[in-house]
């Protein structure tokens, strides 16, 4: 699949501080666990801070792609009240941000089958991201849904005219099938979709326990929801090395480098400083640190989230406003695409 020329991040950010009305950014998180530092300080707190620059934030709880690497949707209310009482916590306003389900929004997964004669099986299959989620899947073939889950996130994008999409550089090569998407439909039909634009997220990678990046998948992760002590049990478990000395050398010591990042992240504090406090203090100091830090930097959220908890009749009326919203963008822009292809009216 042709990569075509993107704004670079340093021009999004200056356009979006010159005019943040004119961006509409599409994000989400899959509900199968509960979010954890890595999603926190990799998108989370961006999310937050978009909104409160301007920008028309709307995020989406892809319930139906649930099913992409696994047999069944299990937990899949509690896990979507979880996501709900986590963002709201963590400051996004619902006043000035729109939080939707998938299945919620029909019109949106009508999308597919056009956008899905705009690809061939070969680019699909040549997807880095695709591939990579294969690989980590519980499923022992790959399922069509999965095949084509660039597609699927192409229609939640493109569904509500999503023009902005912070993500990591791993997730860049999905946001590219969605350009290409868009370009397509546009240059065969006309124009109806903008091609949106990739923002690159600063944030630096946060490894997991076992020292492969953090996922909910792979059991390696410390929940935002998480008790004080279960924090604390978690960070314990976590892998270093052997040299009792600590540093910050994130390509020679990975392990005990993101665990300093990660204190470092909390405190608001240099990478380095907080290694050469630590010292000869090794793992155990280390840990220690880690664990005061992220549970001081987690507690007004921790208290905030017990508030919502106490009054889920609020948290699931702010996702019914938010489906509402959501289907009349996606009704719109499907009434858009029939009328550019000219033969479903």
């Amino acid at each position: 699949m042709t990569t075509t020329t993107t704004t670079t991040t340093a021009e999004l950010e200056h356009r979006i501080a010159r005019d943040p009305g004119s961006f509409r950014v599409l994000t989400g998180d899959r509900p199968t666990g509960a979010l954890h530092l890595g999603h926190y300080f990799g998108s989370l707190r961006n999310r937050v801070r978009l909104q409160d620059l301007g920008v028309d934030v709307i995020v989406l709880i892809p319930d139906y792609q649930v099913i992409t690497d696994r047999d069944t949707a299990e937990r899949l209310a509690e896990y979507t009240d979880g996501l709900l009482l986590d963002y709201l916590a963590l400051g996004i306003d619902p006043a000035r941000s729109t939080v939707f389900c998938h299945s919620a929004v029909p019109a949106l997964n009508q999308l597919m089958l056009p956008f899905l004669s705009l690809v061939s099986v070969a680019e699909l299959n040549r997807n880095p991201t695709v591939k990579d989620e294969i690989a980590h899947s519980r499923q022992s073939t790959v399922s069509g849904l999965m095949l084509t889950y660039p597609v699927h996130q192409a229609a939640d994008i493109l569904s509500c005219k999503g023009n902005l999409v912070p993500v990591g550089r791993d997730q860049a090569p999905h946001l590219e099938v969605t350009r290409t998407i868009a370009r397509r439909f546009n240059e065969r039909y006309g124009q109806v979709f903008p091609e949106p634009d990739i923002l690159l997220s600063a944030a630096p990678l946060l490894l997991g326990t076992d020292g492969t990046k953090m996922s909910k998948s792979r059991a390696n992760s410390v929940p935002l929801s998480a008790t004080a002590d279960e924090t604390a049990r978690l960070i314990k478990g976590a892998t270093t090395d052997a040299d009792r000395h600590i540093t910050y050398d994130p390509d020679a010591r990975p392990n005990v480098s993101s665990l300093v990042l990660l204190a470092a992240l909390c405190l608001d504090r240099d990478p380095h400083e907080v290694a050469a406090e630590i010292g000869d203090g090794g793992a155990a100091a280390l840990k220690r640190t880690v664990t005061d830090a992220v549970n001081s930097h987690l507690a007004p959220f921790r208290a905030r989230r017990a508030e919502y908890a106490k009054d889920l009749t609020y948290v699931r009326s702010v996702l019914r406003a938010g489906n509402e919203r959501a289907n009349a963008l996606a009704e719109a822009t499907l009434d858009e695409v029939r009328e550019a292809m000219g033969a479903f009216r």
